[in-house]
């Protein structure tokens, strides 16, 4: 080194223990904080993906925070729903009680219309006040709602479950391919005289039980059809007279493939004009039976499963029941409708769109909903309704309580379902894709102590032997002297 004026190798010197302090520093920042990308010049394309992956997280960890809100919320439509069920069934003991007529004084029928219209009253105030933050769950505040629907074609529209489109509705259209039968069978018989000779005893049998009769000789066609018709409750079998009254007609109460008329002659004529069929045609024989058919029906264009007139459709974006009027019950029929709004909407995905939407609809369960159109409406049990237990219909009072009883235990099943195969499953989903996202994200961000540990003892050592090297080519002109003298 023979020059004073640029010392070359301080300044090299310098340049390299600037860069050793730089590189300590950062891993000093690295181990303090915890994170192996601070800003965004540690790892550009890192911190972007980072920054994805950590909003991912705070969108997955409000998922599951709807998933347990949602579960909360159908906890308390089950306790609801739980204490009106003890409830019906308290009812179905008062009203076997009240039918027993020859056992019971006036005074315990009036007890019990008392205790009735107090259960009544119950559980209208349980469905209206049963709620979740001020929301009502029970009253129908989560029911669908539909329009343009036409009860002379549709008896019944039940909607489970539908994800309708922002500011939109789903259009409906329900198409009987074949309509559904009764189970069908014929006494044969002359136009003259529907028997003969002898008298005849037949057996007839349906879905709701047996019944055996005994008709005079020459008895009318018009007293078999009314004899046959009194018991029908207790058969699920009707009569009428049919073919320009040369036969009587045989037919099961409902509609479907799980119906059925039995008839045969156990006594009696024995006349070719007492033969049964399953047909008006001629010919027969002394015992018939026949199953009915369910109806085939398309409900925006998939394939229905049906149970008589009632047919349910089930996807991922609706699910449907519909009842078809029996005046409606022929081939080629089409009644449509839309559903416009309502159900209980959650959401259960971290993405914000229909598809990760969950929804479900929750029908009111007041005195004035429960019960069925066939049979009746709960609130007719009450003291002076049609099915009260003083005065009123009682065989028709058992059949609404039932009916109740069975729509409230499907709709627990229904909500228990949704808790269990839709919140429960999607709330475990998420959990994973959390700890699978915290994981890509740590991957990425967060230090490793182990590697930066050992850096940082690597950059110390450094940053001390560039401080001596330093030193050295600071002192280094100094030579020069030597060869001033």
């Amino acid at each position: 080194m023979s020059r004073i004026n640029t010392n070359v190798q301080s300044q090299l010197a310098q340049r390299i223990l600037s860069q050793q302090n730089s590189t300590l520093n950062t891993s000093l920042t690295r181990l303090s904080t915890g994170l192996r990308i601070n800003r965004g010049a540690d790892d550009p394309a890192g911190l972007i993906a980072s920054e994805n992956l950590r909003a991912e997280k705070t969108a997955i960890g409000a998922a599951i925070a709807n998933a347990e809100r949602a579960d909360q919320v159908i906890n308390i439509a089950e306790g609801g729903l739980t204490e009106i069920g003890g409830l019906l069934n308290d009812l179905e003991g008062l009203v076997g009680q009240s039918a027993n007529d020859a056992g019971l004084s006036a005074e315990e029928k009036d007890a019990n219309q008392l205790q009735i219209d107090s259960i009544l009253q119950t559980i209208d105030r349980i469905a209206n006040s049963t709620s979740f933050q001020g929301t009502k769950l029970l009253n129908g505040s989560f029911d669908y709602t539909t329009s343009n629907t036409t009860s002379t074609e549709l008896a019944e529209v039940k909607v489970d479950a539908a994800k309708i489109p922002t500011n939109g509705f789903i259009g409906v259209s329900v198409d009987v391919v074949a309509s559904a039968q009764t189970g069908q069978a014929f006494l044969s018989a002359g136009t003259q005289s529907l028997l003969s000779g002898t008298s005849l005893t037949i057996e007839v049998a349906g879905n709701k039980g047996i019944q055996q009769f005994t008709f005079a000789s020459s008895t009318t066609g018009t007293a078999i059809v009314s004899a046959i018709n009194t018991f029908k409750e207790v058969t699920g079998v009707s009569a009428s007279i049919a073919t320009a009254s040369a036969y009587i007609q045989f037919d099961s109460t409902a509609f479907g493939s799980k119906q059925f008329v039995s008839v045969s002659k156990i006594a009696g004529d024995t006349a070719y004009d007492t033969a049964f069929n399953t047909s008006a045609a001629a010919g027969g024989q002394s015992s018939a039976k026949d199953f009915g058919r369910n109806a085939t029906v398309n409900i925006n264009g998939a394939n229905a499963s049906v149970n008589g007139l009632t047919a349910r459709v089930a996807s991922g974006s609706l699910d449907l029941t519909v009842t078809i009027d029996s005046s409606f019950n022929t081939n080629g029929g089409t009644s449509t409708f839309q559903i416009t709004g309502g159900g209980a909407t959650f959401q259960l995905s971290p993405k914000l769109d229909l598809a990760g939407k969950a929804s479900l609809g929750i029908e009111a369960v007041t005195t004035g909903r429960l019960g069925s159109n066939a049979n009746g409406l709960l609130s007719e049990l009450t003291s002076g309704g049609a099915a009260n237990v003083v005065d009123g219909d009682v065989d028709k009072a058992q059949r609404i309580v039932e009916d109740s009883i069975k729509q409230i235990s499907t709709l627990r099943g229904r909500l228990g379902s949704f808790q269990a195969f839709t919140i429960a499953a999607t709330a475990r989903q998420l959990g994973v894709g959390l700890e699978n996202t915290a994981a890509a994200e740590s991957q990425i961000r967060d230090t490793d102590f182990a590697s930066e540990t050992a850096n940082l003892t690597r950059q110390q050592i450094l940053v001390q032997a560039s401080t001596n090297v330093l030193g050295l080519a600071n002192s280094q002109p100094q030579n020069v002297l030597s060869l001033l003298g």
